[in-house]
C-alpha cells in the first residue's frame, strides 16, 4: 500500500475520472494516468470534440478510455458520469475534480450574478455533486483516491479582480478538507492540489497577464505547465501518498512561499 512506486506503474490498474479532462490540467492528467498504466480513464467535459481527442490518446498509451460529455452543475449528468465508469469497469478507484471557471479580472462591483453564478455553480456546487456520487462508488469498493483542482488563490489572498474566484476555491479547499476528514476512516483518501501561474487556456483568457510577465515576478522566473500539475496529481492519487490525508499541496513555482 505505500512506499515508492516506480514511474510507469503509479495508477496500475486502476479505474479513473477525470473532470475538465479535455484541455490544460485536466487533458494532461488524463494522459499522464494513462502512461502510468491506468486500466481505464473516464474523460469528462462539455466539449465533445476535445475530451473525444484526450480519450483517443490516453487509448493510444494503452488505457481502455472513453469520453462522456457531461455538465458537472448538472446531477443527473454526475450520475450518469459515475455510473459510466462503473458500466464500463464495475468500480472507481481515483477521481481528479479538475473543472473550474475564471473569471475575467474586474473590481468586484463590476461582476454580476450571472458571472457570481457561473463561478460558484462551477468551483463549488459542481465540486460537492461529483464527491456526492463519487464516495458512495468508492465505498463499494473498499475505497479510494479522490484529488481536487484548487488554487492557490484559495490559500492566499487577495487577489485583486478575481474575488469571485479567490472565494469559490477557498470554499473548494475547505469541502476538500472536511470531506478528508469524513472519509479517511471509510478508505477514502482525499486531498487537494493548489497550481499557481499555470499556462493554460482558462488563465491566459481571463487577463491574468502575458506569459512572460507572470513568469519574471514568479521564484522559478517561469509559469508552470500543466504536465508539471500532473505529476503532483497522479501523486496525490496514487498509493505513493498513501499517508497523506487532507492535504493542499501546492505546484506554484514557489509563489506562495514567497
Amino acid at each position: 500500500m505505500s512506499g515508492t512506486l516506480p514511474t510507469g506503474e503509479r495508477m496500475r490498474g486502476k479505474v479513473c475520472l477525470v473532470t475538465g479532462g479535455g484541455s490544460g490540467i485536466g487533458r494532461a492528467t488524463a494522459l499522464r494516468m494513462a502512461a502510468e498504466g491506468a486500466a481505464a480513464v473516464v474523460v469528462a467535459g462539455r466539449r465533445e470534440a476535445e475530451i473525444e481527442a484526450t480519450a483517443a490518446a490516453c487509448r493510444e498509451l494503452g488505457a481502455d478510455a472513453i469520453a462522456v460529455q457531461t455538465d458537472i452543475t448538472r446531477e443527473d449528468d454526475v450520475e450518469r458520469l459515475v455510473s459510466t465508469a462503473i458500466e464500463r469497469r464495475g468500480r472507481l478507484d481515483v477521481a481528479f475534480n479538475n473543472a473550474g471557471f475564471q473569471e475575467r479580472r474586474a473590481p468586484l462591483e463590476q461582476q454580476g450574478m450571472e458571472i457570481y453564478d457561473s463561478v460558484f455553480d462551477t468551483n463549488v456546487r459542481a465540486l460537492f455533486l461529483c464527491l456526492r456520487h463519487q464516495l458512495p462508488a468508492m465505498l463499494a469498493n473498499g475505497g479510494g483516491s479522490i484529488v481536487v483542482n484548487a488554487s492557490v488563490s484559495g490559500v492566499r489572498n487577495p487577489n485583486p479582480g478575481f474575488s469571485l474566484y479567490s472565494a469559490s476555491k477557498a470554499a473548494a479547499i475547505s469541502l476538500t478538507r472536511s470531506a478528508a476528514m469524513e472519509n479517511a476512516p471509510r478508505g477514502i483518501r482525499i486531498n487537494a492540489v493548489a497550481p499557481g501561474r499555470v499556462i493554460t487556456d482558462m488563465m491566459l483568457s481571463a487577463g491574468v497577464g502575458d506569459v512572460a510577465t507572470v513568469g519574471a515576478g514568479l521564484p522559478l522566473r517561469r509559469m508552470g505547465t500543466p504536465e508539471e500539475v500532473a505529476e503532483a496529481v497522479v501523486w496525490l492519487s496514487s498509493d505513493a501518498s498513501s499517508y497523506v490525508v487532507g492535504h493542499v499541496l501546492a505546484a506554484d513555482g514557489g509563489f506562495l512561499a514567497a
